[in-house]
């Protein structure tokens, strides 16, 4: 957290608190929520529905988690900053927003709750506090609720802030699904319309009540099911006929209440899905021009499974180990191309030598007669060397060169492979001047025997 600067804090929540910081790296601005529970293991982290989920979706209306770190037991999100959220921005409004604006920004928010219910989740804390705006884009936040579909129930009764649950919810059924989302959409779409909550309950009996004075109370053909729930907690719906949406909602236009009037149903089968809201005649004209959104390195499943603390260990140390497979492949094939080349190096190196042997072999001749003919006897020598004739040396050379040449051909023509079989070679005798024959360079004239010269010595 030493990178990160905290100017202010913009929110406190149940679970945590959220700061507006600065990257003193790059001067960034973000958000940082620091939780207020203690978390010991990196694990236990990564292992929260808010983290899992915010991995997983990748939407330019969806708020982008950047990092996760912990620190002394403490956990922090960095995430993008949005300059307010929707509460901050009905609470000093005088006059209602406009429709268009509205329109604007539920034809975003419910693009990007089509994207997470394609994905296997739902929100379940929608609420004006967590659609965060910056100009005219608005973003899905707070994802610490939000709950995949494919999960088995039961679940937590208690979600989302009381005056945007769904009457499911409220009746405390143990099986809902993305249909709660839906609830809570027009319940919000509606406070924007008129600046006022639609169903304002001080408890969960009060709020039920308030849905049933604006939508009347279900029956057996709106909602047989929620009888059944409320049967099984011993409570019974209020006889009330309700009021018109049009009644409430004076200034929205037709098309608006139709919309809210089906987002608000008692049976949440009987509620459109995200992907059918957009097809409404309420959003007839909208065209959706997503803002910039960063690229992804691997795009996210279309069916998410439940991952928990263990599988998410699993998935690091199957990176890790991918990554150390790539790593560990990548030096085996160089090693083994290094191999390669050096045992290629060796065997060219070693034709080379071959070579130039024989040729090796001629210069200690060539060296030895430079020395016979030119060798002064020392002083106390019992006798004078004999002298022999240099004249037949050159004619010897010349054959051991061209018998070299012939050797040196046949070594040109051979094939390297794979399964080399080392090859005894003769060893080539060194050839000494005026020792009769060589059997190596065939026949060869012998040597006429020198003339005794005698010299004097001058001391």
């Amino acid at each position: 957290m030493d990178r990160f600067k905290l100017i202010k804090e913009v929110g406190d929540g149940t679970f945590g608190s959220v700061w507006r910081a600065i990257n003193k790296q790059n001067s960034e601005v973000v958000a940082v929520k620091k939780m207020k529970k203690k978390y010991y293991s990196f694990e236990e982290c990564m292992s929260l529905r808010e983290v899992k989920s915010l991995r997983r979706m990748n939407h330019p209306n969806i708020v982008k988690l950047k990092e996760v770190i912990r620190e002394n037991d403490i956990l922090y999100f960095i995430m993008e900053y949005m300059e307010c959220n929707l509460y901050q921005l009905m609470k000093d409004r005088v006059k209602p927003f406009p429709e268009s604006e509205v329109r604007n920004w539920c034809f975003q928010i419910f693009h990007a709750l089509a994207y997470m219910h394609q994905r296997g989740y739902f929100h379940r804390d929608l609420k004006p506090e967590n659609l965060l705006v910056s100009k005219d884009v608005i973003k899905l936040a707070d994802f610490g609720l939000a709950r995949e579909v494919s999960s088995v129930p039961p679940y937590t009764e208690y979600v989302s802030t009381r005056w945007y649950r769904a009457p499911e919810v409220l009746l405390q059924s143990s099986a809902y699904d993305s249909a709660v989302d839906m609830w809570a959409m027009g319940a919000i779409m509606a406070e924007l319309l008129t600046l006022h909550p639609l169903f304002p309950g001080t408890s969960e009996a009060d709020e039920i009540h308030k849905i049933c004075n604006v939508i009347g109370s279900p029956d057996e053909q709106s909602w047989p099911q929620g009888l059944s729930l409320a049967q099984a907690m011993k409570y019974q719906f209020p006889q009330v006929k309700g009021n018109q949406l049009s009644e409430v909602m004076k200034s929205a236009s037709s098309e608006a209440i139709d919309l809210v009037s089906s987002l608000c149903t008692w049976d949440p089968c009987k509620r459109p899905k995200a992907t059918e809201v957009l097809q409404h005649t309420f959003f007839q004209g909208c065209t959706y021009v997503p803002p910039p959104v960063r690229p992804k390195a691997s795009a996210p499943p279309k069916t998410p499974p439940f991952v928990g603390a263990k599988g998410v260990s699993e998935n690091n140390v199957a990176r890790r180990y991918s990554t150390g497979t790539l790593s560990t492949m990548k030096s085996h094939s160089t090693a083994s191309t290094k191999l390669n080349s050096l045992s290629k190096t060796g065997v060219q190196r070693k034709l080379h030598m071959d070579r130039q042997a024989p040729q090796k072999s001629t210069r200690p001749t060539e060296n030895s007669n430079k020395l016979t003919t030119s060798r002064v006897p020392a002083r106390n020598s019992p006798g004078n060397p004999v002298l022999r004739h240099s004249r037949s040396l050159p004619e010897t050379g010349r054959g051991a060169i061209q018998k070299v040449s012939s050797i040196t051909e046949k070594l040109s023509h051979m094939s390297v492979t794979s399964r080399t079989r080392s090859t005894v070679k003769p060893a080539v005798p060194m050839l000494k001047a005026g020792l009769g024959k060589s059997d190596f360079l065939g026949k060869s004239d012998d040597i006429p025997p020198a003339k005794r010269l005698t010299r004097k010595l001058v001391s």
